[in-house]
């Protein structure tokens, strides 16, 4: 049987947010290669008898390097192995999904790309905030905070700061200094609505909401760290109208009649 890569988005963290598609083809792999962000409960999916193989990154430290993940996917097809690569969020959005599917080409090798549910649209609906609104964003960009402080991205952010109504930044938290500093530098005003999502999309979701000037020690006070969405536009000042998962998750207490 001929071997075939599935390069499938296991969405933003929970679990029921995968695609029926990719959980099909989760059910059916023989090798799953999966990321640090991928939460566990999907592995449950996985036959007896598949091999799975972590391939976690951390901020500074790779379990495993991309070029090592790159020929894994290879030489699993080519020994005639369904392989899943599960990745957090959508393969194409800053998930070197295009890498792998290069190395596919590259070896003749099959594959498939299963999309997933990205972060910068599920976490920024699960903290109230809809990155499109008909009177408040007609626009959004998806950017990485890995870009803080490369000068071949320095240009971009006079084009973020006035062209974008609403932006996602994705690994950010670290350089969220940096990228308030940027975006005020080319323009976008001191009291622009700003979010900080930790865990987004699971029961220990945390928001916290201020400004581009009031945020970094708002993030400071709560303890917000990685992995977390910031979010930057006018529609964040919806969040507290629209939280609808918080409250869904926190059971109203039953009346009590003294």
């Amino acid at each position: 049987m001929a071997g075939k890569v599935y390069l499938v988005g296991a969405g933003p963290g929970d679990p029921d947010l995968i695609t029926v598609k990719g959980l099909r083809c989760l059910e059916q792999a023989d090798v799953i290669l999966y990321d640090r962000l991928v939460n566990p409960e999907l592995l449950k999916h996985a036959k007896k008898e598949a091999q799975l193989v972590y391939c976690g990154k951390l901020p500074h430290f790779h379990t495993m390097k991309q070029e090592t993940i790159n020929s894994f996917l290879v030489k699993y097809a080519k020994n005639g192995y369904q392989v899943v690569r599960l990745k957090g969020g959508d393969p194409f959005v800053f998930g070197r999904g295009g890498e792998e599917a290069e190395e596919c080409v590259k070896h003749d090798v099959p594959f498939e790309i299963i999309p997933g549910i990205t972060a910068g649209i599920a976490v920024s609906a699960y903290a109230g905030i809809p990155v499109t609104h008909r009177t408040l964003s007609k626009s959004f960009a998806f950017i990485t905070g890995h870009q803080a402080g490369d000068v071949a991205a320095e240009h971009k952010w006079h084009h973020l700061a006035n062209g974008v109504d609403t932006i996602c930044v994705y690994m950010g938290v670290s350089q969220l200094s940096t990228i308030i500093l940027q975006l005020i530098q080319h323009g976008k005003l001191p009291q622009t609505p700003i979010a900080v999502v930790q865990w987004g999309t699971l029961s220990d979701q945390r928001t916290v909401t201020g400004t581009l000037e009031t945020i970094e020690e708002r993030v400071k006070v709560e303890g917000i760290s990685n992995p977390s969405m910031i979010v930057i536009g006018e529609v964040v000042r919806l969040h507290k109208k629209l939280n609808w998962f918080q409250e869904e998750i926190v059971p109203n207490l039953p009346l009590v009649h003294g």
